[in-house]
């Protein structure tokens, strides 16, 4: 979803999916999840998108972790959900980032992988796919990020997200970038009953407690660009919490 696929859509603007996967090699993705209707309908969908949109990273990603988690440091571990075409994996993964890139379209991830070989970044690049309301990478990440984690797709979004906040290791960086409103190219444009949550609410959704401090939550406007090239202003939220070091 990162994109438009509870995915990623990079520095573009789309909704990701709702993704997850298994433990893939660094050349291509491990298949080993049945398929699901969240698995039918990403790959319909990434079937029909260009293979280059949502490669480059998303903006307020890429703002949020040059500010908050600069450096990866010696084996700095990295997990995307909804990596989508993987714009924010590759990314992480050039800044020195071990990347887990996790989305439940098993195309997606072999165009992750190909880009990922394309850019020398084959062996810090580790798509893996998962239906996340099935099932959720092991171990536990210093930085774990999901843009635009938004799909269709009926999924416990909410326990998702938890889990997501429960991988990240002690000192570790939970970034969650999302939409705060509807681009005119979106699935839900035209839906009047479309609501979405406050950055609060979504923090509160996390079930935090006194472990985590807050480094930024908030709901900036942006520029977005769609996928034909359209531009529309639109907001985000921006959720960046850190557990604190044990």
């Amino acid at each position: 979803m990162n994109n438009d696929s509870t995915g990623n859509t990079s520095a573009n603007d789309a909704t990701g999916p709702t993704g997850h996967t298994g433990p893939a090699s660094p050349t291509g993705p491990t298949d080993s999840a049945n398929p699901t209707d969240s698995a039918a309908f990403w790959e319909s969908h990434y079937a029909g998108v260009d293979p280059q949109w949502g490669t480059r990273p998303n903006a307020v990603l890429a703002e949020v972790v040059t500010a908050l988690a600069p450096a990866p440091g010696v084996g700095g571990r990295a997990l995307d959900l909804g990596c989508g075409h993987g714009g924010d994996a590759l990314w992480l993964a050039s800044l020195g980032w071990d990347v887990t890139a996790v989305d439940v379209s098993a195309t997606a991830l072999e165009r992750v992988a190909a880009g990922a070989a394309a850019s020398g970044l084959a062996d810090r690049v580790h798509p893996d796919r998962h239906d996340l309301a099935r099932s959720f990478p092991g171990g536990t990440f210093d930085l774990v990020t999901a843009s635009y984690f938004h799909t269709p797709v009926e999924i416990p979004r909410d326990q998702v997200l938890r889990r997501a906040a429960a991988a990240v290791a002690p000192g570790g960086l939970l970034v969650l970038v999302e939409h705060a409103s509807l681009a005119p190219w979106s699935w839900r444009d035209g839906h009047e009953d479309v609501r979405f949550p406050t950055p609060d609410e979504v923090r509160t959704s996390l079930r935090l407690d006194d472990g985590w401090r807050t480094e930024r939550c908030d709901a900036p406007e942006r520029t977005a660009t769609g996928p034909g090239g359209e531009t529309a202003t639109v907001t985000d939220n921006v959720i960046a919490v850190r557990r604190r070091p044990a």
